[in-house]
């Protein structure tokens, strides 16, 4: 159990049957009555938001997420072949489960796979990959006063905008948390 009035963000609490997590929070205490909590919370499940609001000193339970780390071995149909890196347990995730990074989902590539109550949650992925481009125009020398972008494809079939001067075959890194060009590798 977890008291509201250690509600911050990131704590994950049970409601409902389904795990929420705190995104904001605010401790409230009005001149006339009894103070509280007004909270914000994501379902780690759905992705919905919702607003709450908590008595201060109110307890809910929190909920104890596992967290291990998998490789990402080769994907079968539509199921992705996961293998446990300290259990060697290979578990098969599809894509809803996996969520929108799966467009960043490299053979090979080491991941964090959040489970409650056996039930998998999120996989979290590196917040930088390094993918090399397959298809993108080429850039033009003069083409444009200031940087300019262009869409490029990756090897993994995701599109993201790069600048004007990178060309078919190089590595990049983008940031998978907001699909945005880091630069070359």
């Amino acid at each position: 159990m977890i008291s509201s009035n250690d509600f911050r963000p990131g704590v994950s609490i049970v409601l409902d049957g389904s795990v929420w997590r705190v995104v904001e929070f605010l401790h409230v205490k009005p001149g006339k009555g009894s103070a509280f909590v007004r909270t914000k919370l994501k379902n780690v499940q759905t992705g919905s938001v919702v607003e709450r609001t908590f008595r201060a000193g109110e307890t809910v339970p929190q909920a104890t997420l596992e967290k291990s780390t998998m490789q990402h071995t080769y994907k079968d149909g539509d199921d992705y072949v996961f293998m446990d890196m300290e259990t060697y347990e290979e578990n098969r995730l599809t894509d809803s489960q996996i969520g929108t990074g799966v467009k960043y989902l490299k053979e090979g590539m080491e991941v964090n796979v959040v489970s409650w109550d056996s039930q998998v949650l999120e996989v979290e992925l590196p917040n930088a990959v390094v993918l090399e481009v397959t298809q993108t125009d080429p850039g033009i020398k003069g083409d444009t006063a200031t940087g300019g972008t262009k869409p490029a494809t990756l090897e993994t079939g995701a599109t993201v905008m790069v600048p004007l001067f990178i060309s078919q075959g190089e590595h990049i890194r983008i940031d998978t948390r907001d699909d945005k060009y880091l630069g070359r590798q």
